[in-house]
């Protein structure tokens, strides 16, 4: 059986995996909107595939992406979380992720919900690009800028445009995948 074309970057298994159930397909699940932001932030610096390998320990970690849970924790939790080989052991990073939570909740009590706050932004509707080649993949738009900003105004920390972009990767705002790639035309009719 002939294996299918894919994206470039998926290299190692668990990077291919993530590549062929997830990345790119809409998540409207708001656990699953946390725990994205929060993993964009932590890669900030190193490799997806390495944030990858910690995803789980980040999950055991941030009670299953229970976002009241995590915006309750206290300093010597992010102290716990320190000795955590588990997780990337960066203390702001760490850090952003209890004040991401509660700023989550602010943004849910003013729209609703996260989803409704974030699709907002494409109009409910993911943006299909027609990308024949990753040197053409942009690391961040003008969509990525106005998010970032707008989360840095609500008190959101570690989502620069870069690591916006790739959340609006993540999450399915943006399909990147190249049009050679099996997922692209898969998730382009949704």
């Amino acid at each position: 059986m002939k294996a299918p074309v894919r994206c470039t970057w998926p290299v190692k298994p668990l990077d291919v995996a993530y590549h062929d159930v997830e990345w790119g397909v809409p998540v409207h699940d708001e656990r699953k909107l946390l725990e994205f932001i929060t993993l964009e932030g932590a890669q900030a610096g190193l490799s997806w595939s390495t944030v990858l390998a910690k995803r789980e320990h980040y999950r055991a970690a941030f009670h299953q992406w229970d976002v009241a849970a995590i915006a309750a924790f206290t300093p010597s939790q992010i102290g716990a979380l320190m000795q955590n080989a588990g997780l990337v052991r960066h203390r702001q990073k760490l850090e952003s992720t209890i004040g991401n939570a509660r700023a989550f909740l602010g943004v849910q009590a003013a729209f609703g919900s996260f989803d409704a706050y974030l699709w907002r932004f494409v109009d409910g509707a993911p943006i299909n690009q027609r990308l024949t080649g990753a040197h053409l993949r942009p690391t961040q738009t003008v969509l990525s800028d106005a998010i970032s900003k707008d989360l840095t105004a609500r008190g959101f920390r570690f989502v620069g445009s870069t690591i916006c972009y790739a959340y609006l990767q993540a999450v399915g705002l943006v399909n990147d995948h190249l049009m050679s790639c099996f997922r692209h035309d898969q998730l382009a009719t949704r």
